[in-house]
């Protein structure tokens, strides 16, 4: 198989991690090979949501495996995400930075929001080409997705923090079945869920799918059991509780069609599904081929041609919710870019590739450097970089998010505050591209450029150099003073900024 041919999508989910590695037919994927293994990392968060040591390495023996797999694919040819679990981890870093270097790939954590989009264009891209409304839903571990859409365009999504992991160990602990413990189940479920009524009620859709684990260890079970195969129906769903209650437990559970690895979450999530039925007045729910790591193949493939428009439009949407200076914004971004292809130079095809990337994200946060001015004047950087750090962004993760928010949080005043940060090189990069062009604007007007230019950053240099012409300082004092205190600021990190002719 070429390796240009290739693809592979990493879904680390809270229950289980999943492998999918396919080729490219005539611009359609085709799927070589598929692994899963029950990892069930979402039920390894402590008290405290810190990942225990176990979950941690169960979690790592997984990737090594998948690693080994993946073994000579070219990191465009790979994207990995994880989604609730990590989302809560406190202790998430400590899990990635070996995560990364075992599976050999970057991991992103993505928002809630962000991952029922990848499942919407999932499910979407292998149902049949139609105009009806689609609701779907996604009962994962620790979460539940709900997205709206028609054809192939997401509408109304959302994340909702319940699952078949969370509500197994809440409400059915040592894997008791009682119907009280159900009832108590639906009631905590349907609690979480009340909001999604009005967005999400039967007016608003025409045909219910259901996507991923729970969806598919419960249509096992019922067609097993002599029901029609394709859906979920109410009575189908009542039918299986009143099995499970019938069982006492979790290990007394004899059900064919039901698998060793699904027995401990079962539990909650029948009463997770329950709680939707009735919330939403479904009757039935079609069973969907497609997931969260189809949605991450489609991106892949280009296929939706929306990942880049998704984070285009989050950052809009941002800009305009708090009435960002647009012109002024476009304005910074503008000269910051020019200093950035300054500074980085050209190199060979691959480094370029991942220059325009950094570019592309200096772009937008010069784009949102202003996005906490309407809460305060003289702190707007420091709430702008909680907008960001908090914000449900689709298209991108979070450490992208965090990325943009350190930018934003650094763009001006002090630089200490960004402590350990500033010994990444690619994002000292954009900020003193960012900072200087913050400058250069800062009587919001085009500034003069004319032989104001960033030397080239020499691969192992420590010093960044900004080059003025002679008659510069005189006709500009403002920003020549400006510029000799950003030189000052950068005395007090491990970086040195030289200005010729300030």
């Amino acid at each position: 198989m070429p390796s240009e041919s290739r693809l592979a999508a990493v879904d680390l989910g809270s229950n289980s991690f999943r492998l999918e590695i396919g080729h490219i037919d005539h611009g359609e994927f085709r799927r070589t090979e598929y692994i899963k293994e029950t990892v069930r990392q979402g039920a390894g968060l402590d008290e405290d949501r810190n990942l225990t040591p176990l979950a941690m390495q169960a979690g790592w023996d997984c990737l090594a495996r998948f690693g080994e797999r993946l073994a000579g694919f070219h990191p465009s040819e790979v994207r990995a995400v994880a989604t609730q679990t990590l989302r809560e981890a406190r202790n998430r870093t400590e899990f990635l930075q070996r995560a990364n270097q075992i599976l050999g790939f970057p991991i992103e954590v993505i928002s809630g929001r962000e991952e029922a989009r990848l499942i919407y264009q999932g499910v979407a891209h292998l149902l049949p080409a139609s105009q009806e409304r689609r609701l779907v839903i996604d009962i994962g571990g620790r979460s539940t997705e709900m997205i709206l859409g028609q054809g192939l365009n997401p509408g109304t999504m959302e994340s909702f923090r319940v699952g078949s992991i969370a509500w197994s160990k809440r409400y059915f602990p040592e894997g008791q079945f009682t119907r009280k413990a159900f009832e108590m189940a639906e009631v905590a479920a349907t609690a979480v869920l009340d909001e999604a009524f009005d967005a999400y009620n039967p007016g608003q859709w025409d045909t219910a799918y259901g996507s991923a684990g729970t969806v598919g260890a419960i249509g096992d079970v019922l067609v097993a059991a002599g029901w029609p195969g394709g859906h979920i129906s109410k009575e189908g769903l009542h039918w299986l509780m009143d099995r499970l209650v019938a069982s006492q437990s979790a290990d007394n559970l004899r059900l064919p069609g039901m698998r060793e690895d699904r027995k401990p979450v079962i539990g909650g999530g029948v009463s997770v599904m329950l709680a939707i039925f009735n919330l939403l007045r479904i009757e039935s729910m079609e069973m969907a081929s497609g997931g969260l790591r189809h949605g991450l193949i489609c991106d892949l493939l280009g296929h939706t041609g929306m990942a880049g428009d998704f984070r285009v439009n989050s950052v809009n949407r941002l800009a305009s919710k708090f009435s960002v200076d647009a012109v002024h914004a476009q304005r910074v971004g503008r000269v910051a870019g020019t200093l950035h292809r300054q500074l980085l130079g050209s190199s060979d095809s691959a480094a370029d590739v991942h220059n325009e990337r950094a570019l592309r994200k200096l772009q937008w946060a010069s784009e949102l450097h202003e996005i906490g001015s309407r809460i305060s004047h003289s702190d707007y950087h420091k709430h702008g970089a909680y907008i960001l750090d908090n914000a449900d962004a689709m298209g991108f993760s979070l450490p992208e998010m965090h990325r943009l928010s350190l930018l934003v949080l650094g763009h001006r005043g002090k630089l200490r505050k960004l402590g350990t940060a500033l010994e990444n090189r690619e994002l000292v990069c954009q900020l003193i591209c960012l900072r200087l062009a913050v400058i250069l604007c800062h009587a919001r007007r085009d500034p003069d450029m004319e032989n104001v230019a960033m030397l080239p950053l020499d691969a192992k240099a420590s010093t960044l150099n900004l080059r003025c012409r002679e008659d510069w300082v005189a006709a500009y004092p403002q920003s020549a003073h400006l510029l000799r205190e950003e030189v000052l600021a950068w005395e007090k990190t491990p970086w040195k900024l030289h200005i010729a002719g300030v």
